[in-house]
């Protein structure tokens, strides 16, 4: 059965995995059951970017977004949920201005960032520099 009224998106950062699911409701946001307003402030005001973002353009804010994130580290889970609340307002929306102003603001808010670590060399503990050798 697939619900007309709610919708579920994705966003990675990292290895973190971030799932937001958006319905009609009262402007309450949940990070893992836990309200945003509970965050540090830092994080507090990147995962509310979008959210600003959002009330410019639509005007008034009555959704209820509940976002489950695994995996990562706190920075990588916080950039994923960011993601996610920002692709399940433009899929539940479905306004080409407020994607055009979230592009305008962060490309990233939309597209997810590819980059991850890279592997380290064989017999080696890192992944680029390697020891100097003095031969004296």
């Amino acid at each position: 059965m697939i619900d007309k009224n709610k919708t579920t998106v994705s966003g990675k950062r990292k290895t973190a995995i971030a799932k937001a699911t958006i319905e009609k409701g009262n402007g309450i946001i949940l990070i893992n059951k836990i309200p945003v307003d509970n965050l540090d402030f830092f994080k507090k005001l990147t995962i509310n970017e979008p959210i600003e973002i959002s009330k410019k353009i639509l005007g008034n804010f009555k959704f209820d977004i509940s976002v489950n994130v695994k995996g990562g580290g706190t920075e990588s889970q916080i950039e994923a949920s960011r993601l996610a609340i920002a692709r399940v307002l433009v899929e539940f929306t479905k306004n080409d201005e407020l994607k055009k102003a979230f592009i305008d603001y962060d490309k990233n808010l939309l597209v997810a960032d590819t980059r991850r670590k890279e592997p380290n060399k064989p017999g080696d503990s890192k992944a680029r520099s390697k020891r100097q050798k003095s031969f004296r």
